[in-house]
């Protein structure tokens, strides 16, 4: 199987500029020289926790994801994308249409941001689906964002709406890449992150990496229509809010500016998505949420934790 495989990806990818070698050797050789830094993540994704194809997740919006969650990392550090690395561990059965599935699904997003699929590797096992996808990205002139420049009384800026994943937008994940260069290029942002695994646990890593704590403005944070959703068909125990901030897989920026900046970002809101201003850091180790009353309450840093 692995060996069709190979010949199919060989006919099916086209030569990409970034990649001078790729897909058939024992490594995959990219242009590099005097590009800066090179920045690299990896995620594995596994069938049961990331996605279900017993339940009838398509296999290409699952490709989609893997190469999209990797492309979201680079996007939190505001890195240019330039080849990524796919290896899976298929089922025994099926394993070839399911594999050229994935990949179909990665393409579209490949071609988009113009990322190499240049190489990785396939096994067969008795076990599910596990798909793991490393990403290479480099960064541009105005160097790469972290997490930990944030600084007391930076504002907390974020994108788009958060919370209600579940309802299909944790397969179908939108990078946003071109969105974190716009904002890199044209504003000095402090601390960036892409939002993974719930905007409390995120922001909690966020200001613990930066040396700070946070409050948020429970009233400013953008809820979808998604989480509002998915409380409806709840118990009553979780709120459209409680959704906002811990469901996860959202991958919208959450990033930190002095407040003169923030003012600038909203008034000329550069991006296709909106962007607001959902609270502030502060010189306390503390997380905090404000009530549309004024009143202020502990915030836990929940969210989606691997176990």
């Amino acid at each position: 199987m692995e060996l069709e495989f190979i010949r199919w990806l060989n006919n099916r990818i086209a030569a990409h500029p970034g990649a001078r070698l790729g897909i058939g050797d024992d490594a995959a050789l990219l242009e590099w020289a005097d590009r800066g830094d090179c920045v690299v993540t990896s995620d594995l994704l596994m069938d049961g926790a990331h996605f279900r194809l017993e339940a009838g997740d398509p296999p290409k919006r699952i490709g989609h994801k893997a190469l999209a969650v990797n492309l979201s990392d680079l996007a939190a550090m505001a890195s240019r994308p330039v080849a990524a690395f796919v290896s899976l561990a298929l089922p025994r059965n099926g394993g070839l249409p399911l594999a050229q599935d994935l990949v179909e699904g990665m393409l579209p997003l490949a071609e988009q941001f113009q990322v190499a699929i240049a190489g990785g590797d396939t096994n067969i096992w008795g076990g599910p689906l596990v798909i793991s996808v490393t990403a290479v990205g480099m960064a541009t002139e105005h160097g790469v964002l972290r997490r930990d420049g944030g600084r007391p009384g930076d504002w907390l800026l974020v994108t788009g709406a958060l919370g209600g994943s579940l309802l299909g937008r944790h397969l179908d994940v939108e990078p946003r890449v071109a969105e974190a260069l716009v904002l890199n290029d044209q504003f000095e942002i402090h601390a960036c992150l892409d939002i993974s695994d719930g905007l409390a646990l995120d922001l909690s890593r966020l200001a613990s990496a930066s040396g700070c704590g946070a409050i948020l403005e429970a009233a400013a944070i953008p809820v979808s229509d998604a989480a509002r959703q998915l409380a409806q068909r709840g118990d009553g125990r979780s709120s459209p809010l409680d959704h906002a901030l811990s469901d996860g897989e959202d991958f919208e920026l959450l990033f930190s500016v002095a407040p003169d900046v923030g003012q600038k970002i909203l008034a000329a809101q550069p991006l296709a998505v909106p962007i607001r201003h959902i609270g502030e850091l502060t010189d306390e180790p503390q997380l905090w949420l404000r009530r549309e009353d004024a009143t202020l309450e502990p915030l836990a840093a929940r969210g989606f934790e691997h176990q």
